[in-house]
């Protein structure tokens, strides 16, 4: 539930143009700001829209803070919300953050129609005439919200200098006529300062000073005087006396000056009383008659002797005097006034059905007789004839403690540990302390732990050696296999060695994910260790073997035409030799043709004519390139991209003028 101290949190509230700075500022700084008509219309859709709808997310975002912080009354304890109601009233309060959430549905629905327009917008002006439409309407539903705002403000003010009362702990309420003396006692029993006058009313409003009483923590709360005469009639001072008596469970202390100094009467202080009594109910009421180093209770005419009677007639009332003067009685008031509320609040949580459901806890149920029979303990003789344990006789068995003791009083006799294995039941007592191997040749001891090993053991022997008598081992090595069993048996051996080959391929392959490994096309394979391989895994190459040959043949022919040719032109007849069959490569021997056809023409590239134009090329290509690398450039395609940035971030402050282009 929340407190004052709670309620003192809420964030300052702007007024209406500060808002709309704020959110119109933060929507150009965070949102793009260049646009040209030239761009894709769905584009300058999307950059207007955007704007439009982050000004509404600010203000909503805004808004629901302010709507949040602020305190729902029907949510708080009955004496805040009492309390809020003096001060502020309920239905103003009520009203203004009312209108805060209709502003801010408001600004909603806007954004949203205008988004709606937006998406339709056929040109830049267009758009651009629809953003400053939402905003301006946007813009004016704050302004209508001036005085909401204002008041919002004014309320976190003053709820920032209420004082932090916490209704459910333990408090003293003083209450009386103004100028009696409470804020005098106030001073007196806490480290509170409250302004004491010589006039009435010098309290405006509750104070609340702390003390410390048995080691717990006590709040005391002053209150403003109260004056005799109808609710309807009291002020707000009066009345956050009569929220506090009405609704915080404490200790009531009624304060009267019999010296009537204060400029009320005896009678009149006791009428006030019997009017605000029914606001004691269920409270403890501590009546103190302050000022006694003028006049105490047994100096009163009988006149007034009997206006104070008709008080004490109330048995429920204590009463004590005191001077906050001399100081006579101060801490009997205080401390009375605490016994009295520990002992009600005692009282009150015995009342609740709370103290009912424990004591159900801790009941004991004592057995009932079923019938007459005398049923006595059994006590067996071994128990009545044992002998009690005696420190002081010399032949007493010795208690494990007493040898802990010896031990640590012995520094050379070690640390003491218990002797676990003192008490074991074993057939032989020197078992005790062997050392029990958990694994023995190699083996879990565990495994062999049965009383019957050694027989059957012994069966298993003697079934082996009728086995080999019989002669059941003897005959797998006299089985003689023919061809084609064996060449099964090799096929299989040969596929197992595959497979496990197969299996390091693969583990090597997530072995070396990170390192580079030449690809397999790549790889230079001659035709015979195509072959050989494939004869390895069991495959039959005899195919390719008399295709490759078909193409070695092919291309012989064709280059020898080619020399033919060549030959009758007039060229150089450059020879290029073959090779054996065992020599092609099986990547390299489709494009050997192209290559030997690009070593027998000539040397120069396309479109020279002479090494003389070929070196003028050169020259002009370095001198070209002399520029890019002095700036340290790639070549002409090697530009330079600067850092772009928004034209709001290196533009500095905005000076007065037009901002159209936003």
């Amino acid at each position: 539930m929340t407190t004052v101290a709670g309620l003192q949190r809420i964030a300052p509230v702007p007024t209406s143009s500060d808002f709309i700075d704020v959110v119109l500022n933060a929507t150009m700084r965070k949102t793009p700001t260049v646009i040209h008509k030239n761009f894709k219309i769905s584009r300058i859709r999307n950059f207007y829209m955007r704007k439009v709808k982050f000004t509404q997310d600010t203000f909503d975002e805004k808004l629901g803070r302010i709507l949040s912080e602020f305190p729902i009354l029907d949510n708080l304890h009955p004496f805040l919300s009492s309390l809020l109601n003096v001060l502020y009233d309920k239905n103003h309060y009520k009203l203004a953050l009312g209108q805060i959430a209709t502003a801010r549905h408001l600004i909603s629905q806007v954004a949203k129609d205008y988004v709606r327009l937006l998406k339709f917008g056929d040109s830049l002006y267009r758009c651009k005439q629809l953003k400053k439409a939402a905003l301006g309407r946007m813009a004016t539903i704050m302004r209508r919200q001036k005085d909401p705002l204002a008041y919002l403000e004014q309320v976190r003010q003053h709820i920032g200098r209420l004082p932090a009362i916490d209704p459910n702990t333990r408090t003293l309420l003083i209450c009386g006529y103004p100028n009696v003396g409470k804020s005098s006692f106030v001073n007196k029993v806490t480290r509170a300062d409250v302004d004491v006058q010589p006039y009435a009313f010098t309290t405006k409003s509750l104070f609340v000073g702390h003390m410390d009483y048995k080691y717990l923590r006590w709040q005391v709360i002053d209150t403003p005087g109260v004056l005799d005469h109808p609710l309807e009639e009291m002020n707000t001072i009066e009345m956050q006396s009569i929220t506090a008596l009405a609704h915080l469970r404490s200790a009531v202390l009624y304060f009267m000056d019999l010296s009537e100094q204060c400029g009320y009467t005896i009678e009149a202080q006791c009428k006030l009383f019997h009017s605000i009594k029914p606001l004691f109910a269920n409270k403890p009421v501590v009546l103190v008659i302050n000022k006694i180093d003028i006049v105490r209770l047994s100096d009163l005419t009988p006149a007034n002797r009997a206006f104070v009677d008709t008080i004490l007639a109330d048995k429920t009332v204590t009463v004590v005097e005191s001077s906050t003067y001399t100081e006579e009685g101060v801490m009997d008031v205080r401390n009375k006034s605490c016994e009295l509320l520990l002992a009600h609040r005692v009282e009150q949580k015995l009342r609740g059905n709370r103290i009912e459901a424990v004591a159900n806890k801790i009941h004991v149920a004592v057995p009932q007789k079923r019938d007459d029979v005398e049923r006595a303990p059994f006590i067996p003789d071994a128990v009545k004839t044992r002998v009690k344990y005696d420190p002081e006789d010399p032949e007493r068995r010795k208690l494990e403690k007493e040898v802990e003791q010896e031990m640590s009083s012995n520094p050379w006799m070690g640390i003491y540990t218990q002797d676990l294995k003192r008490d074991y039941q074993l057939a032989d007592d020197s078992w005790k302390y062997d050392i029990m191997p958990e694994f023995l040749n190699g083996k879990n001891v565990a495994d062999f732990i049965d009383p019957d090993i050694a027989e059957k053991l012994e069966a298993l022997e003697r079934e082996e050696e009728r086995l080999e008598a019989e002669g059941f081992y003897a005959s797998d090595d006299e089985e003689i296999l023919d061809s084609e069993e064996e060449e099964f048996l090799d096929a299989a051996a040969q596929i197992k060695k595959r497979k496990a080959e197969i299996k390091l391929a693969s583990q090597a392959k997530n072995k070396l994910q990170n390192k580079p490994v030449i690809p397999r096309k790549k790889k230079h394979v001659t035709l015979t260790e195509f072959t050989n391989g494939m004869r390895k895994v069991g495959h039959d190459p005899i195919v390719l073997e008399k295709r490759a040959a078909r193409l070695v043949e092919a291309k012989k022919a064709a280059w020898e035409a080619a020399e033919a040719e060549r030959e009758a032109a007039g060229g150089d007849g450059d020879d290029v030799s073959m090779g054996g069959d065992d020599d092609v490569d099986m990547d390299e021997a489709p494009k050997r043709g192209g290559r030997a056809a690009a070593k027998t023409r000539n040397a120069l590239p396309p479109g020279i004519t002479s090494k003389e134009q070929l070196d003028k090329a050169h020259r002009l290509r370095f001198f070209a390139q002399r520029e890019p690398a002095r700036l340290a450039k790639a070549s002409e395609s090697d530009r330079h991209v600067p850092i772009t940035r928004p034209k709001w971030m290196l533009a500095g402050k905005r000076k007065a003028g037009k901002t159209q282009r936003r």
